[in-house]
């Protein structure tokens, strides 16, 4: 299986445990009285204004009440605490423009800002129970914007900057947002990104309740203006006050809403909520990434459109008291040094991004990082799909020096925080896996009759207790709630993820149900068989699909990019059909491995799989709206016609 391609595991030095956040003790506390646990780090982490007395409600799940009749208000949490404890001097955000431009903005600047944004709001109309739909480049208005609107108790949905007008549409109408706040554009690989006018083409489309348009000027574009309706961000922004009385509020008073992407049909809107929420997210900053506020500089790369970006650049970071980083462009422009410049340049500590954008790296080669000076980092993250256990080493060696702790986190939309991370003074690190559930999380492995599997037994991830940061529902639509997450096992909580236990019982994950492929009545898993062609010397990047085949039921497609020193040969795909049938089994070998440039990628870096599903089924080339280049299908589509 996957580990057994690298047995080797990494403890944590001595100096590492001797000053890390989560120990032993974590645990034990947890699971002696798990709701008492969470009911701790709830009082101890969090201000309350109204201190809760019931830490749990489900007697109606699967709607869960956590902390329900304590109030508190997030964006104070956030800023204002910070502020009052003395700590206004700490910079919250280093902001990296693509272009070049930098600013550095204290908890006091920070807490102004969001003061003026929160009175801005409030001027156009918008309140408790509000929504209001954000459409933004990665600048630092777009923090502002939804601390501006926890601060006011409405709730904020993002939508992606990489969405189209429909898209953007679809989510303004389910949200009923009534307010849209956007930028004229933002930098993307050297040049201007306009997001205005999708915005004006999806409010041309009717519908929405929207009563204003607040405009951020990022690029100078001239953008067109509807009078009466868009207002300059400094305008209605720079004019305001800078007191602003934080209000508290339920504990379950809905803090965002944000639709999972990818989907057909109606958009699904994930609903989040504030206390248990804002609990969960900063615990496991202290917990997954051992942050020291006083001296640690966090950077998650993440876009603030996905969940990502809202827990690990917004909430959890700066309820932490963290200084953090926020960079506008990509890893490649206007070098492919760029990150590494920024970790020299601003000292960062933590460094948290994804297995695609790691094996990017991969792929240009050691030489890249080894021009900068990286011995800042100490601890690195990965998010977002299950890491292969290649990437997972070069991180550590070329990028970590060797010294570095790799944290691979689990979780998603859905739960709202990390759910399964090894605690990284407390375990050895395993390349490839996620190891274990975080203190007060619980997660079993079942097959599909619902009964528990043990060791080297692949199945179906749930979740079988409640947890803080949980989704609340699906915005407006109960039932589909219940149906999508809560119906396969009776009040059990189904994740879409395939996973097993290995022998120490560490958890590996299969990729989602829909990438366990069953080829001639095997199960096989899609990321198994994509770790192991990039553990390949040839091979630099894999994705790996299930294709409809009318004699094994499911046939193996793979579609591999090659390092960048390696030229094709003409039996270099039967060499990598090899090496994978040596590797972990004849049946595992792909009935096609197509050697392409590029791999269909949205712009937070994920692979998107069905797009290559369709081309191995001759389907053509599908929707490829949601990818950062649309383009890249054509290309891949007629590499692998060629070939």
């Amino acid at each position: 299986m996957t580990e057994s391609r690298n047995s080797n595991t990494y403890p944590p030095t001595a100096e590492f445990a001797a000053q890390a956040n989560v120990t032993a003790a974590d645990y034990e506390a947890a699971a002696e009285d798990r709701l008492g646990f969470w009911a701790d780090k709830a009082r101890s982490l969090v201000d309350w204004k109204t201190p809760f007395t019931e830490t749990l409600d489900w007697s109606n799940p699967p709607f869960a009440r956590w902390f329900g009749d304590g109030q508190l208000n997030v964006a104070a949490n956030c800023l204002d605490r910070h502020v009052e404890a003395g700590n206004g001097d700490r910079v919250a955000i280093h902001f990296e423009g693509e272009p070049g431009d930098s600013r550095s903005i204290t908890y006091a600047e920070l807490t102004t800002e969001v003061k003026k944004a929160a009175n801005a709001l409030a001027s156009l109309g918008v309140s408790q129970g509000d929504r209001v739909a954000i459409y933004m480049p990665m600048i630092p208005e777009t923090v502002i914007a939804m601390l501006a609107c926890a601060r006011l108790g409405a709730a904020h949905s993002v939508v992606f900057g990489g969405f189209s007008a429909d898209a953007l549409h679809s989510r303004i109408l389910d949200a009923e947002a009534r307010v849209v706040i956007t930028a004229d554009g933002g930098y993307r690989r050297g040049k201007p990104s306009s997001l205005k006018p999708a915005v004006d083409a999806a409010l041309a489309k009717g519908d929405t309740p929207v009563d204003h348009v607040v405009v951020v000027e990022r690029t100078g574009e001239d953008v067109a203006w509807v009078e009466g309706r868009d207002k300059k961000w400094a305008d209605v922004v720079g004019q305001q006050s800078e007191e602003h009385e934080a209000e508290a509020f339920d504990a379950e008073n809905p803090l965002f809403v944000l639709y999972t992407s990818g989907t057909t049909g109606k958009p699904k809107g994930i609903l989040h909520t504030s206390g248990g929420y804002l609990t969960q997210s900063t615990y496991s900053v202290f917990a997954t990434f051992d942050l020291k506020p006083e001296t640690d500089v966090f950077w998650c790369t993440a876009d603030v459109g996905w969940v990502t970006g809202h827990t690990y650049i917004v909430y959890g970071p700066l309820s932490a008291g963290a200084t953090q980083v926020i960079y506008e462009g990509t890893p490649d422009t206007p070098d492919k040094g760029r990150w590494w410049s920024i970790v020299e340049k601003y000292g960062v500590s933590i460094l948290y991004t994804a297995p695609t954008a790691i094996r990017t790296c991969m792929k240009w080669g050691d030489d890249i990082p080894a021009q900068y000076d990286l011995s800042s980092l100490r601890l690195l993250g990965s998010v977002g799909e299950p890491i292969n256990p290649e990437a997972w080493t070069w991180y550590r060696r070329v990028i970590g020096g060797d010294r570095c702790p790799v944290i691979d986190t689990w979780w998603q939309t859905e739960t709202g925080a990390h759910m399964i991370a090894p605690m990284p003074g407390l375990v050895p690190t395993k390349p490839g896996s996620s190891q274990r559930a975080l203190p007060g999380i619980s997660v079993k492995i079942f097959d599909d009759e619902g009964q528990s599997l043990g060791n080297d037994q692949p199945g179906l991830l749930v979740i079988d207790e409640p947890w803080p940061a949980m989704l609340r529902g699906v915005y407006g639509d109960p039932e589909r709630y219940k149906d999508t997450y809560w119906s396969r096992f009776d009040g059990i909580y189904f994740a879409g993820d395939g996973a097993r236990f290995d022998e120490d019982g560490d958890i590996w994950f299969l990729g989602r149900v829909d990438d366990v492929m069953n080829v001639s009545g095997h199960r096989l898993s899609t990321a198994e068989i994509e770790s192991s062609l990039v553990a390949h010397d040839a091979v630099a990047e894999a994705a790996v699909v299930g294709a409809a085949d009318e004699t094994s039921g499911q046939a193996v497609y793979a579609f591999v990019i090659l390092r960048a020193e390696v030229e094709e040969t003409d039996d270099m795909e039967e060499k990598l059909r090899a090496h994978v049938g040596s590797d972990i089994g004849p049946i595992a070998k792909p009935k096609r491995i197509h050697i392409v440039d590029e791999l269909p990628k949205t712009r937070s870096g994920k692979i998107v799989r069905r797009l290559l599903k369709d081309l191995a089924e001759n389907k053509g080339v599908g929707d490829s709206s949601t990818l950062a280049d649309a383009s890249v299908m054509d290309l891949i589509s007629q590499q692998v016609s060629s070939s």
